[in-house]
């Protein structure tokens, strides 16, 4: 069974955390490990550890240059014409969840931040409604209705 999460191993700054899968992606993952039932990894490949390169510390089955070589064909294929790297998803990612009105705390940690000021950057960038002003007893009284 495939589980709604996936745990992301030595990530940015060394840590491990949970990262939530959405529903179309467990599709796809399920019909690859069905094609191509890998054994160890979900995607296996060969490769030593490799450290110290510029931009940080690879496992040999994913090189930096070929992880950016697959989002520069995924850009093309999607006909993105803005310039965009590895990051840029990474920011999109956070971006796209603010926006959706996930709490900046539990953003802090699915980006794996040590402090929350690293997160906050992300709050100039997302276009979020603003709501008006409340009284938080207002809705205490009306919830009790």
């Amino acid at each position: 069974m495939i589980e709604r999460y996936f745990t992301l191993k030595d990530g940015k700054g060394k840590k491990d955390r949970y990262v939530p899968l959405a529903d179309i992606l467990i599709r796809g993952i399920k019909t690859y490990l069905e094609a191509e039932q890998p054994i160890e990894w979900l995607f296996n490949s060969k490769g030593e550890q490799i450290i110290g390169r510029a931009g940080g510390d690879f496992d040999g089955r994913y090189s930096q240059r070929g992880v950016q070589w697959a989002v520069n064909e995924a850009k093309k294929k999607a006909g993105i014409l803005k310039p965009m790297n590895v990051h840029t998803l990474r920011h999109t990612y956070a971006t796209h969840l603010l926006e959706e009105g996930l709490d900046i705390l539990t953003i802090k940690d699915l980006l794996g931040h040590e402090c929350i000021d690293t997160t906050m950057i992300y709050l100039h960038v997302a276009q979020t409604e603003k709501c008006r002003a409340f009284s938080p007893l207002d809705r205490l009284y009306l919830s009790r209705k």
